[in-house]
């Protein structure tokens, strides 16, 4: 018969055998399903005094979730969509839990039934061609740091790849021949290629050319020749845009992150008439349904749709052509 104690066990066979060996669960969902366990053990050490192993399961009752979630929220400042992905791993930990300790039901049942937090959505946050072209003109090309962010940031721009898939590109997957595109696995496991522009090509070339490592290096290392760090993106990035704000101002009224830069490629493809559904390839959704969000937030789609629109005090007519060569000049 199991212990009342096991819970570091379960923790750790929920890692190991459920996560990695049942569900083959991403590298990323693991390192966020960590992080969750980390603050939660974190506010369970200030709050209950107790060390993570010796946390039993009855002291992670629904009470003590919702206050963490509450702490979360309260004294970190995270978003109400930050803390629903910590409550879904919590949620995942306990539906494992469930099928461990059957005589823990009514507490596994209270924490499975706490609800996610609605919350609302804001504008999609985009860049403007002249936002974009000054943020790839701030960094110094005459160092290597600064050739190295102005390849990055235009990989990003024209790409839409998310941080995590970036920051673990490697030589390999970049590919300058006559079809040339990048390769990376992307969210959900799903491999796709992207494919790049003229000037994406000439930048990557001459980027590549720079360092001719072997082809399992990375594309964008730090300065110890290591994977850069979401937060070394968002600190790259940050800079650059500090710099470029004195020449395009507008950007000091935008909160620039990477992953804007994911959805300025998005709104781009959207401007030049590409389909959604070929969007949502572009960039790896699971659903077409979550490019809505980009229709949604397009205000120019809106003003040409208003454009076309009759107004209200007009009669609705066909148009006629005052003159026979006008209607075959413009039938052409």
């Amino acid at each position: 018969m199991k212990t009342k104690n096991n819970f570091p066990g379960m923790v750790q066979a929920f890692f190991t055998e459920r996560l990695v060996s049942q569900r083959q669960a991403s590298v990323h969902t693991i390192a966020s399903y960590r992080d969750t366990f980390c603050l939660l053990f974190q506010f369970a050490q200030g709050r209950l005094k107790k060390a993570p192993t010796a946390l039993t399961l009855d002291d992670l009752d629904a009470s003590f979730i919702g206050a963490f979630l509450d702490h979360l929220e309260r004294d970190r400042g995270n978003s109400s969509r930050s803390r629903n992905v910590r409550l879904a791993a919590i949620h995942s930990f306990f539906r494992y839990v469930a099928l461990q300790e059957p005589g823990q039901s009514a507490l596994i049942q209270r924490v499975l039934a706490m609800p996610t937090k609605r919350y609302e959505r804001r504008p999609i946050e985009a860049l403007t061609q002249p936002e974009v072209e000054a943020v790839l003109a701030a960094p110094n090309l005459c160092t290597w740091a600064g050739r190295r962010d102005q390849a990055l940031i235009l990989l990003a721009v024209q790409t839409g790849l998310r941080v995590s898939e970036l920051v673990a590109l490697r030589r390999k997957d970049i590919v300058l021949d006559s079809v040339a595109h990048v390769r990376c696995m992307g969210k959900g496991r799903k491999e796709r290629c992207t494919p790049l522009r003229k000037d994406s090509i000439a930048i990557m070339r001459a980027w590549l050319r720079e360092c001719p490592d072997p082809p399992s290096s990375l594309v964008f290392p730090n300065r110890s020749r290591e994977q850069l760090s979401r937060d070394g993106m968002a600190y790259i990035l940050a800079k650059h845009v500090r710099a470029a704000s004195s020449r395009c101002p507008s950007l000091l009224r935008k909160r620039v992150t990477p992953h804007v830069l994911r959805h300025t490629a998005a709104m781009d493809l959207l401007h030049h008439g590409v389909d959604r559904f070929v969007i949502a390839l572009w960039l790896g959704h699971e659903s077409v349904q979550t490019t809505q969000i980009y229709v949604n937030a397009d205000l120019e789609l809106k003003q040409k749709a208003l454009a076309k629109s009759t107004p209200l005090n007009t009669r609705p007519a066909r148009y006629r052509p005052s003159d026979r060569l006008l209607e075959f000049l413009k039938g052409l």
